[in-house]
């Protein structure tokens, strides 16, 4: 693991003023190397008829978590993007949050791999996502 990178680095990132992930108040649970765990509350915003937690929440929530991952792998600066995700909704959750759990399976010259699970508090598996982040080319 990246010693220089911190669980309140990372949350940083997502709580700053001009974060793409604020409207979402995702929380870094824990990290470790090549994987950081979101806390990923309800938000009635983010609700679909019937109460279910809408699909984009799930995939946002397996591509941030990986990207973490990822810096605690490479650090802060690596500006890794994503280049592609494959999403398995599993089973709905329904007016409540969940965890999200990301891990690189291997770090590249350029391409990082690997995988997320969005489960409930008390294990139940709602969701499998597998990514592919690309380090673009410096100019």
């Amino acid at each position: 693991m990246n010693m220089a990178v911190t669980v309140e680095d990372l949350q940083d990132l997502l709580s700053h003023e001009n974060a793409f992930t604020r409207p979402f108040a995702f929380r870094v649970e824990s990290i470790g190397d090549g994987v950081c765990t979101l806390n990923v509350p309800f938000l009635r915003e983010w609700e679909r008829p019937g109460g279910i937690v809408s699909g984009i929440v799930f995939m946002t929530a397996a591509d941030v978590a990986m990207w973490l991952a990822i810096k605690t792998k490479s650090g802060l600066a690596d500006p890794s993007v994503t280049s592609h995700m494959q999403t398995s909704f599993l089973r709905s959750a329904k007016r409540r949050g969940f965890l999200c759990r990301a891990t690189v399976l291997r770090v590249g010259r350029r391409t990082s791999y690997g995988v997320a699970e969005c489960v409930t508090a008390d294990g139940v598996l709602l969701s499998h996502h597998t990514l592919t982040y690309v380090r673009p080319e410096p100019r």
